[in-house]
């Protein structure tokens, strides 16, 4: 059975911006060899917004780049519903995680209704970004 994660994105010395870049939702990278699967869930984390943006699956097995440092492992993503605002973006606490546990970490392991309730929050977050475009529509159109 596919497990959940959460990834950290962005660090206290390199926030990410406000504007979420959606072609940056293709691969995360890990200081240590990560355990996650291709086919696991994963929702994405602002680390200095404290908010949660995005629910990708692992697309590939991890892999070692011998040539970086720090970063050096990596594995693939494919977005599933991703937020183009982080002023948007639900805290991360509303899912029942705190994130006093995330700081030193990647990525971190979710029970199951952690992962229900921040991919949850995240759907919804991502309807309210489109529905003021839909507003603009004429009857008839």
């Amino acid at each position: 059975m596919p497990e959940g994660w959460l990834l950290v994105r962005g660090r206290g010395d390199r926030p990410l911006p406000a504007a979420v870049d959606l072609a940056s939702l293709t691969l995360h990278r890990s200081t240590r060899r990560p355990k996650v699967q291709p086919g696991d869930v994963a929702v994405l984390y602002a680390s200095v917004w404290q908010a949660l943006f995005g629910v990708v699956e692992i697309a590939g097995p991890p892999e070692l780049d011998p040539a970086r440092g720090r970063w050096a492992w990596s594995f693939p993503l494919r977005p599933l519903v991703a937020l183009r605002d982080l002023d948007a973006a639900p805290p991360v606490e509303a899912a029942g995680i705190f994130p006093q546990s995330l700081w030193r970490h990647s990525y971190i392991r979710l029970a199951a209704d952690q992962l229900a309730a921040a991919r949850a929050l995240i759907e919804e977050a991502a309807g309210a970004e489109v529905r003021p475009a839909c507003r603009t529509r004429r009857a008839g159109s």
